[in-house]
């Protein structure tokens, strides 16, 4: 599943810690209405468009493999290359050639045990500007696990920001990596971790933080033993800073949303939810990722017609907030016309309206600069299902006893 942007949002809004998992998951993007190719036209995907090497999604990438950006026709107009490591965020330097279709890193060499987030903008030989995000990892020392944490380390959050880990290995011995993550806030309050599956562990208070809690997060991981002969790599400590409190609700019935701030109606939007045969998730969201233009393809999250493709593929879906792994967004929309607080058309996000391009004029461009990562966006009156407590960060639909019910520490 794949989605391009032309850059991550606002500074401070940015998810690596450790290293961010969310990237590392398969990047679902797809919601908007029916018949978006016929309106914008066929235009070659992204990926064909602008090349990165390693792919997309790609895991123990080996250092001396290296990276590339390539265009087969057209040009390069940027290349940003980041790595997350260490709860940093690090920008790689590097250059685009004469020819305006390669480009290169100084160092041709990956650093291990790191994320890299490529975002590319071009012009292909059309002169139709397109836009690729591309992540991969690279490899993990054998018999060691590294945890890929969010938030970004001295980031500012929403209330309802969940710390969150995902391991790189199947953690057997899950009590003995709980009890090496110490998770702190100042004012204090009882935190509890709970575990989804092997891989992941989260940690949340019994409600939304209070905005101005620090939290810190210890992770005591080295040389603790996860499975038999394999043992943790990191010895690391983080914090994060709670802000306002911006809770929005989201009335698929009625297609509006309320945004209240620290407990006052900011402003009432009109909005597009899921269409009857593509409804939007019930339930409390976190804004995990926040894109300016992203890529939306049907394929990517079931939505295909008979040949197999995408029933669409919108290159520059404007201000996109992510709200689930799966692919949830509440996204700006510039195609649909009359539907905003009238009707619901989407594939199940929640659409604001927008103009091509994005602007902060407009109410989706309105709420995108008034949005932190860790802001909560709750669903109600749509007739699906609850979100699921680890799809994303939802695990605010989750009650205090079942999430406490979650540890391995009996």
């Amino acid at each position: 599943m794949m989605h391009a942007q032309t850059r991550a949002g606002r500074a401070g809004a940015a998810l690596a810690a450790v290293l961010t998992w969310t990237g590392l998951l398969a990047g679902a993007a797809g919601c908007t209405s029916h018949g978006m190719d016929r309106m914008l036209g066929k235009a070659r995907a992204p990926e064909d468009t602008i090349r990165v090497s390693p792919d997309d999604g790609s895991k123990a990438v080996r250092p001396e493999q290296g990276l590339r950006v390539r265009v087969p026709a057209g040009r390069l107009e940027s290349v940003k290359v980041v790595r997350s490591q260490d709860a940093q965020q690090f920008p790689v330097p590097g250059r685009i050639d004469d020819d305006g279709m390669t480009w290169r890193p100084d160092d041709p060499k990956l650093v291990l045990a790191a994320r890299y987030s490529v975002d590319a903008v071009a012009l292909d030989g059309h002169g139709r500007r397109v836009a690729r995000h591309a992540t991969f990892t690279t490899h993990v020392p054998d018999k060691r696990f590294i945890g890929y944490v969010m938030p970004e380390n001295r980031s500012t959050v929403g209330t309802g920001m969940i710390v969150s880990l995902d391991f790189n290995r199947s953690i057997e011995n899950r009590a003995a990596v709980e009890r090496a993550v110490r998770v702190t806030s100042e004012p204090a309050v009882e935190i509890a971790p709970h575990w989804f599956g092997e891989g992941r562990l989260d940690f949340r208070p019994e409600e939304y933080w209070e905005p101005g809690t620090k939290v810190t997060v210890a992770l005591r991981l080295r040389d603790v033993a996860a499975a038999p002969g394999v043992y943790g790599l990191q010895d690391k400590t983080f914090s994060f800073t709670v802000g306002r409190s911006q809770i929005s609700l989201v009335d698929a019935a009625a297609h509006t949303m309320e945004v209240r701030r620290d407990g006052a109606l900011l402003s009432t939007v009109p909005i597009t939810a899921g269409a009857p045969k593509s409804t939007t998730y019930n339930g409390k969201m976190v804004v995990t990722e926040m894109l300016e233009v992203t890529r939306m393809n049907g394929a990517t999250v079931g939505f295909t017609d008979a040949d197999g493709k995408g029933e669409y593929d919108i290159p520059d879906v404007p201000h996109a907030l992510r709200l689930t792994t799966s692919g949830t967004f509440l996204h700006g929309n510039y195609w649909a016309r009359g539907v905003f607080g009238a009707a619901n058309v989407s594939h199940g996000c929640v659409g604001l309206r927008d103009v091509k391009g994005g602007s902060s004029a407009t109410p989706a461009g309105w709420f995108f600069d008034r949005t932190l990562v860790g802001d909560v966006v709750e669903v109600v009156n749509s007739s699906d299902k609850k979100v699921a407590p680890d799809n994303g960060l939802g695990g605010w639909n989750m009650g205090w006893n079942a999430w406490k019910a979650g540890s391995a520490v009996k």
